[in-house]
């Protein structure tokens, strides 16, 4: 299959060129992992990483989120601020939010994780909090901003956390698992800020103030948490077994992440992802899906109100359409998983995405508009998760992973800065503008996906017929423009996914 790795072009090379190349080193070789029994240690992984993310992701969007839900209790009289001024104060979260992922993922593989995401999560729970407070368009914009500045880190860096634990062909459904958090915040934000609107009034604070203040207490519990729930990395992990260590690192190397043992923070990694045309083609994908996924879950809420149904039943209406989303988002990551078409699925998934947002934006009917949000999300919550977890498997070299992964991730998030300027009040109850606008991104994310799915089955052909081949041996043999490398070893570590055994996943 396309997705599986095939070195044996280089290894051609060494038996032709040197008869002296040893065998491939095994991490920590003196440790026998014969009785380690890899299903049992796999779901031990799941249950320490998985869930606890999955809680912190969905507090996370809850959190960037719920002013959409604050919104119709009266935030916008309340403070006293225009239909313009509340959408700039949603823009400048998505710009502090996009400047900050990729130092934070350098500082992520540089420090603990628990220490990192802990630290993180405390400070935008206290800035949330903060946001109830808020009494006017200063304060709320400028909050707005810090809370992008320390959400910044979260989500790339668990994508990256999460892709350094499992073989490629098992990181989708776990990235869809921890992604659709996104899908049952938004479930759980209409719930339970249809529940806190019963506090309006006490303390004096209304009932927007208190959906801020409430969610923001809770993400600074867990962020305090965090510190002795979030693990280190395979090599480091203390919840496993010297010997459980050693077996996690040598399936990861045998799936050709040769940087699994760990990596040591030389600039040229960093610089790499910069110069890696799969890094610029991960950000347009990503643009494309990222941008719909805010506007929907910014507005979703809105846009149902606008259709005849009061604050409480237009929160409550989002739920299933969330539930819907989540169940499609993990059989999405499933399937990747198991057939390796992670392109296939996006491109297909965004055109049926693009179908819905076709009936809205024609659209004139309630129930037909309700339908079509349903069909949308087809188009919006899948994708992101498995677009995060096929750039995630096509770069190797950890901190080489991490800065792309980041950067694909910024752009996306970036473009949230666009979505929360394309539903206007005076274009309501239809948004035929932000509707367009929806659509026009998911069309760019189709083609950015077929363009990248061409070009990787391309440069895999190329490997298959030898085009990418180094030169294995000593320094006498002159480099045939791929690299001279004294073991295929070396080359697999100077060269990560350029090596020419490796295998891009379609």
């Amino acid at each position: 299959m396309d997705n599986k790795t095939s070195p044996k072009h280089s290894v051609h090379i060494v038996e032709e060129k040197s008869s002296i190349e040893p065998a491939q080193d095994l991490y920590n070789a003196d440790i026998d992992t014969s009785d380690v029994d890899e299903r049992k240690l796999i779901r031990k992984v799941d249950l320490r990483l998985v869930p606890w993310f999955s809680l912190l992701y969905l507090l996370s969007f809850l959190d960037r989120t719920s002013i959409g839900n604050a919104k119709l209790y009266n935030l916008e009289g309340d403070l006293k601020i225009t239909d313009n001024q509340y959408l700039l104060s949603l823009t400048v979260f998505f710009i502090s939010y996009a400047i900050f992922e990729v130092p934070s993922n350098i500082f992520l593989k540089r420090m603990r994780p628990a220490v990192w995401f802990s630290f993180l999560m405390t400070m935008w729970g206290i800035i949330m909090t903060l946001q109830g407070l808020a009494n006017n368009f200063g304060s709320l914009v400028g909050l707005r901003w810090l809370l992008g500045t320390f959400e910044a880190g979260l989500y790339p860096g668990m994508a990256y956390h999460l892709s350094c634990w499992y073989k490629r062909s098992e990181l989708g459904i776990r990235t869809a698992l921890f992604t659709s958090a996104t899908t049952l915040s938004g479930a759980f934000g209409g719930l339970l800020a249809a529940a806190i609107s019963n506090m309006d009034g006490v303390g004096g604070k209304p009932a927007w103030a208190w959906i801020f203040i409430l969610e923001g207490l809770a993400t600074i519990l867990a962020g305090i948490a965090s510190f002795w729930v979030v693990v280190g990395f395979p090599e480091d992990a203390t919840f496993l077994t010297e010997k459980e260590r050693a077996f996690m690192i040598r399936r990861l190397q045998g799936d050709d992440q040769f940087s699994a043992a760990g990596e040591k923070l030389k600039m040229r990694n960093v610089v790499s992802s910069f110069r890696d045309w799969k890094t610029w083609f991960g950000m347009a994908q990503l643009l494309g899906c990222d941008m719909p996924l805010y506007a929907f879950s910014l507005f979703t809420p809105s846009i149902i109100n606008q259709l005849g149904f009061s604050a409480t039943p237009a929160n409550l209406l989002t739920v299933p359409i969330y539930a819907f989303a989540a169940i499609v988002t993990c059989c999405v990551g499933l399937y990747a998983d198991k057939y390796g078409r992670r392109g296939y699925c996006n491109i297909v998934m965004l055109t049926i995405g693009g179908i819905g947002y076709i009936i809205l934006i024609v659209s004139r009917n309630a129930a037909l508009s309700y339908f079509a949000v349903y069909v949308a999300t087809c188009g919006i919550f899948p994708v992101v998760p498995n677009t995060v977890t096929w750039i995630a498997n096509n770069f190797e070299g950890s901190y080489k992973r991490g800065v792309s992964l980041a950067l694909g991730i910024s752009m996306g998030n970036l473009n949230g800065a666009v979505s929360s300027n394309v539903y206007r009040a005076r274009d309501r109850p239809w948004y035929p503008l932000g509707h367009g606008l929806v659509l026009m991104y998911i069309c760019l994310g189709i083609i950015a996906n077929s363009v990248f799915l061409h070009l990787l089955k391309k440069e895999n052909s190329r490997r298959d017929r030898g085009e990418r081949d180094e030169v294995i041996g000593p320094e006498g043999l002159e480099d045939n423009g791929n690299g001279r490398f004294a073991t295929v070893e070396d080359a697999k570590l100077a060269k990560g996914d350029n090596w020419s055994g490796y295998r891009y996943m379609l």
